[in-house]
């Protein structure tokens, strides 16, 4: 029998009506209205088909933005009291800060308006030069604070190790998604993605900076995550990755000795409170209450915490500027990863789902270790806060990668609303790309 507009709703299957007949009687339940906002909220937000309306790229360069915004206010905010102290301007870390943030952002500009795939041209090379800078910082570098991670160009202090995050990103999406089916083999996933993270692990870890090679660990696993893997592979590397740190932390006696003092609250065998910037960056968030002690007049920046405004400025966002700020920021990064992973799901192509979803592991997982620290979840790390602590070089290649996932995020847009193309590549036939449209 033909089912026609006019049938009785009775006629229906039983439950197909379930949820209209329940909004008339005042009777839905709250878990099914709440699952029907989200999802109509999405719906509006982002529309479907061709009608996309860009909202995704438009939440991920809004929240960068306001997150690079709120890294230089709080790095000046946070350095000119050590500034001026030192007998310098107190506006020094802010403005060198608000120069990379102005590279970064024309950067991540015009990396938005390219074609993605293009930089597929770029993945070995890339991998290569990071490779010779890790070996050049180990030669000619500076140590800071025990770790031997910067190389100084002219004044201008550079971190080869933030580089290699985005070329290992890149080169690892580019052969993963060469090896396409054959990834069910473990032959085809360790070789040769495995090997070259062991050895940018390995030279970042000969610099001592634990942090940075446990952000890259994570980056190496989101990319075979995304790229289809057998779960079984994480499950092994899981287990010689624990191996592996309690090695490291147990032939290391600055590394027990964070671990003790953190686990105990007190001072190691030889007197050293390991501990002390946690101690200090909890009682910075304690003393900033519901909406903080205001902006600019943090005590805990008087060098009970030491340079503030790097690794620990979290906990002078949360004094200064109280539980408020804290969630705005939190805010801020939870649109960030909500929007970069509508990017990753999205994607069809495997190189553009590898490179997007190690981009958004990338961030959210520095900054989730980050503020784990400051707040005293897990050990002192070395790991600054994506767009918000002070340094270039984290600063420029973040912005940069953001501006990858863009250049993802604009190609879901509708053809009518595309921010048009800043460069028109060509092939070698001297014909437009085919998949550029002239304007």
């Amino acid at each position: 029998m033909v089912s026609t507009p006019t049938r009785a709703p009775a006629a229906k299957p039983q439950g197909a009506n379930r949820l209209p007949s329940a909004s008339r009687t005042g009777h839905v339940p709250p878990l099914a209205r709440l699952r029907s906002l989200h999802r109509s909220f999405w719906a509006k937000l982002e529309g479907n088909g061709k009608s996309r309306n860009g909202s995704t790229y438009y939440l991920i360069l809004g929240s960068t933005l306001a997150l690079t915004a709120i890294g230089i206010m709080m790095v000046l905010s946070a350095s000119s009291v050590e500034a001026i102290a030192a007998g310098e301007s107190p506006y020094t870390a802010a403005l060198k800060q608000g120069m990379f943030a102005a590279i970064g952002i024309f950067t991540m500009f015009v990396l938005s308006r390219i074609n993605v795939v293009w930089l597929k041209r770029l993945a070995w090379p890339a991998i290569g030069a990071a490779l010779v800078l890790l070996v050049l910082v180990q030669v000619v570098g500076d140590e800071v604070n025990g770790n031997k991670n910067w190389i100084d160009l002219g004044g201008i202090t550079f971190q080869p190790s933030e580089a290699s995050k985005l070329a290992l990103a890149l080169w690892m999406a580019t052969v993963l998604a060469m090896k396409g089916r054959l990834l069910s083999r473990w032959q085809h996933v360790a070789i040769p993605a495995v090997p070259m993270a062991m050895i940018i692990i390995g030279l970042v870890l000969v610099g001592n900076d634990l942090g940075t090679a446990m952000i890259i660990m994570m980056m190496v696993a989101a990319a075979l995550f995304f790229a289809g893997v057998p779960l079984y592979f994480f499950g092994i590397a899981g287990l010689l990755g624990a191996a592996g740190a309690a090695v490291m932390a147990v032939t290391s006696s600055n590394r027990m000795c964070r671990i003790t003092s953190w686990w105990t609250g007190e001072s190691c065998a030889n007197g050293i409170d390991a501990n002390y910037q946690a101690t200090n960056g909890l009682y910075g968030l304690a003393s900033g209450g519901w909406f903080g002690v205001g902006l600019g007049q943090s005590r805990q920046k008087y060098s009970w915490i030491p340079e503030a405004h790097n690794d620990f400025i979290f906990a002078i966002i949360g004094e200064e500027l109280g539980l408020v700020g804290t969630v705005v920021v939190l805010i801020l990064f939870a649109i960030l990863g909500a929007a970069i992973y509508r990017v990753v799901v999205a994607q069809e192509d495997l190189f553009h789902r590898v490179l997007a979803g190690t981009i958004m592991v990338w961030l959210l997982g520095q900054a989730t270790v980050n503020m784990s620290v400051v707040t005293g979840l897990v050990p002192v790390i070395g790991v600054p806060l994506p767009f918000i602590s002070y340094g270039g070089s984290a600063l420029l290649m973040s912005l940069c990668a953001v501006g990858v996932v863009l250049s993802l995020a604009r190609e879901q847009m509708a053809p009518s609303v595309q921010p048009k193309r800043l460069l028109k590549f060509r092939t070698k036939g001297g014909r437009p790309h085919p998949t550029r449209k002239r304007k």
